[in-house]
């Protein structure tokens, strides 16, 4: 039994197809097949059924698949081991950024990062808070930035970034601009632009109309906020947004805050393992960069929000 045979085992399981775990361990999918297929033979028993187009775990594979893990790991804190002791750090760690979020803080700690520890080998990638979550949770992401309507989704720790309230924005001249107090039940009578599912604010605004058996009609969605500003000021749905996104967009839209939505939109950072050098001194370089009190470092923030107030919840 080799290490890359339980590399790739993993990889199958968690992409749950042949093709996608190819990709990510970068050889052809009959490698990795053939590969699969003589570790089956080693174990005396199938760890995958391929009777559907998507792979799933057998019991035998069920049963394997932690204990593969837990060999990768340990294979992995061998060198980290090796590194701390001769003042190196190497490695590789996934960084994971929720879809239309563009924050100077993140890529600042990056770029410090990689400047003290050039051997690590770092993968950005996007994608909705909830998958995110999840990719932390079974450790296939390191750190993410997601946006979330809880401070620490369970079994997680977090650096809480943002903690925003959810407001209406409307054009000028539209019935809900001239209201002072703007309630669900206002809002709810108009169109609404608005983030896709999987995103914190969109989970605190379907939490809130759910409190109160409401059933919004939201016919647009889109990732990025400037899109949703876009929407709503050409006068095709109401927008929501957290206070200071939509403060970007004053020129063209007024917001009023939802009364009755008190849970903020919430912006951090989650991750799970911190057994891993490298991966202490990312959460290292993030607090640092996420307190910095330099206005020049405010970064542009589509999910929930651009001001930095942050905290260690």
């Amino acid at each position: 039994m080799e290490l890359r045979q339980l590399e790739y085992f993993v990889a199958v399981a968690e992409e749950q197809n042949f093709t996608r775990a190819a990709e990510r361990v970068h050889i052809s999918q009959s490698g990795v097949s053939a590969q699969i297929r003589q570790l089956e033979r080693e174990l005396g028993a199938e760890l995958f059924d391929r009777s559907a187009r998507t792979v799933t775990l057998t019991v035998a594979g069920k049963a394997a698949l932690e204990h593969a893990r837990a060999a990768l790991a340990a294979a992995g804190a061998v060198g980290q081991a090796v590194g701390e002791v001769t003042d190196l750090i190497r490695g590789h760690l996934t960084v994971g950024m929720v879809i239309g979020c563009t924050i100077t803080p993140l890529f600042d700690a990056l770029a410090a990062f990689h400047q003290a520890h050039p051997g690590v080998e770092i993968s950005l990638l996007e994608d909705s808070s909830d998958r995110l979550i999840e990719g932390v949770r079974t450790g296939t992401v390191d750190l993410a930035l997601i946006g979330a309507a809880t401070a620490t989704p369970d079994g997680l720790d977090a650096l809480t970034i943002i903690s925003e309230r959810l407001v209406a924005a409307v054009p000028a001249g539209h019935p809900l601009a001239k209201q002072r107090r703007v309630t669900l039940r206002d809002l709810i009578a108009y169109p609404i632009v608005c983030m896709p599912p999987g995103t914190g604010l969109r989970t605190v605004f379907d939490q809130a109309c759910a409190a109160q058996s409401l059933q919004p009609a939201i016919p647009l969605q889109a990732s990025a906020a400037d899109a949703i500003a876009d929407l709503a000021a050409r006068g095709l749905a109401v927008a929501v947004l957290s206070d200071s996104m939509a403060a970007s967009y004053r020129d063209r839209l007024t917001a009023r805050t939802i009364d009755d939505v008190d849970t903020p939109a919430l912006l951090a950072l989650i991750w799970k393992n911190t057994h891993s050098p490298g991966m202490r001194e990312l959460l290292v370089h993030s607090r640092r960069a996420f307190t910095k009190p330099d206005p020049a470092t405010s970064p542009r923030i589509h999910e929930p929000t651009p001001d930095i107030r942050a905290t260690d919840p």
